[in-house]
């Protein structure tokens, strides 16, 4: 459909039959089983947390969200743009979970919140340790109700340290992280990542490490803990620009991503749109000359190693640019292509949700359920020639709290009717 978002939208308040892409419909699935029959108590807010319980329920685990009476999670309210009212950051990471409205500040709120905690397998939490410990949400607080729980904390700094108490978002991470100083144009002001990059990279590190702490479970005896800190998940991601320092004493620029340690890895220019190369080996070296109708260029002793190449990166990539001006970016694509030199284009997000090969393995999809419909990017992994089917629609606020209370705790009607009437669950 035609149309920017503006044209779309009224304050960004777009409606599903407005959207610019139409994914294929699904109802829901059983999805992965890989986790099923373990509970997960999500106690999070905004993206780090969200993210990695619904990495846990699109493997097949029960997520019960705990979200505050009032507002509920903090990403609920994060827009524009809206979707129908509800905010596309919180339908982006919330899919596969009940939601209960549940007032943990309130003594028989916290006495509710110990009965999920007494029946669960997990529970993760992203407020710092001092906050954590005020609302006894801490491992040692809830370790003490259920001594086979696997709590994950997910935090700016850890639970430990000077910094523990201290508040992080997803940009603070990226600036301490260093990823901001080495991404850029050279010359140009840091550049944070354009994606919630922290977030997303600590919040699978806590579902990974949930995996492991599952798997370890019948040989671990008591509660585990776990301490996932977005600037050290962060810091990770740049192993491969840290270790080589650490090793050298050479320290990253920025660049443009003209400085990699493979000597031509870069976007290149064409007759229209840019492409991104990438000549790794000799071998891809020799192929992309012979793609372009130069295979002898590939011959000159001073190209022969990737080492040499860097020496002489500059003229080579002069050399590469002249050559690609010559044709269109689809052009190149597919000489490319087949002569198996990789190489791509710089797709938008637009390009990105209309790639047809994505779409055919079930990356997007538009969630239909009780009449609403709600588009995601799935899990986008594959086992058993299959890859994970959506259960439900991320939930509206406390949709799921007198079935929790019922079938999950047992409570009867009138207890269901007390905790509702004192404003302790909604």
């Amino acid at each position: 459909m035609d149309g920017s978002a503006e044209e779309m939208s009224v304050e960004g308040k777009a409606r599903v039959d407005d959207l610019p892409l139409q994914a294929p419909a699904r109802g829901g699935g059983q999805g992965f089983s890989h986790l099923s029959g373990t509970v997960v108590i999500d106690l999070t807010t905004s993206v780090a947390g969200p993210y990695a319980t619904m990495l846990l329920a699109d493997f097949g685990a029960t997520v019960i969200k705990i979200e505050r009476v009032a507002g509920g999670d903090d990403a609920r309210h994060w827009g524009p743009p809206f979707l129908d009212g509800e905010s596309l950051w919180f339908l982006a990471i919330n899919r596969n979970k009940k939601s209960v409205a549940l007032d943990i500040t309130d003594p028989e709120g916290y006495a509710v919140l110990a009965d999920l905690v007494a029946r669960a397998d997990v529970v993760v939490t992203n407020q710092p340790a001092d906050i954590q410990a005020k609302l006894k949400t801490d491992f040692s607080s809830l370790a003490a109700l259920n001594d086979r729980l696997i709590h994950a904390s997910i935090t700016g700094f850890g639970l430990e340290g000077h910094r523990a108490a201290w508040t992080c978002y997803d940009l603070i991470a990226e600036g301490y992280s260093g990823v901001m100083d080495v991404t850029g144009a050279a010359g140009s002001a840091p550049q944070k990542i354009g994606t919630p990059a922290a977030d997303m990279l600590a919040g699978q590190d806590a579902a990974m490490t949930v995996m492991a702490a599952l798997l370890n479970r019948d040989r671990h005896r008591g509660a585990q803990q776990i301490d996932i800190a977005l600037v050290e998940s962060m810091t990770r991601f740049l192993t491969c620009r840290i270790t080589p320092y650490l090793g050298s004493g050479e320290v990253p620029k920025r660049s443009g991503g003209t400085d990699s340690v493979i000597a031509i890895y870069q976007a290149f220019e064409t007759a229209d749109d840019p492409i991104t190369l990438g000549l790794g080996t000799d071998g891809i070296f020799k192929r992309f000359w012979k793609a372009v109708g130069n295979p002898d260029y590939a011959d000159n002793p001073e190209f022969k190693s990737n080492a040499e190449r860097r020496r002489h990166r500059a003229r080579i990539v002069a050399d590469i640019q002249d050559v690609l001006f010559e044709k269109t970016a689809a052009d190149w694509l597919e000489i490319f292509a087949a002569a198996r030199v990789p190489s791509g284009p710089i797709n938008s997000v637009a390009d990105v949700a209309g790639d047809q090969h994505l779409q055919d393995r079930g990356l997007f999809f538009t969630l239909e359920e009780d009449g609403r419909r709600v588009p995601q990017v799935g899990l986008g992994i594959h086992a058993n020639g299959r890859t994970a089917a959506p259960r439900s629609l991320p939930p509206d606020l406390g949709a799921d709290t007198a079935s929790v209370m019922d079938e999950f705790l047992g409570y009867d009607a009138a207890k269901i009717a007390a905790l509702r009437g004192s404003n302790t669950i909604s």
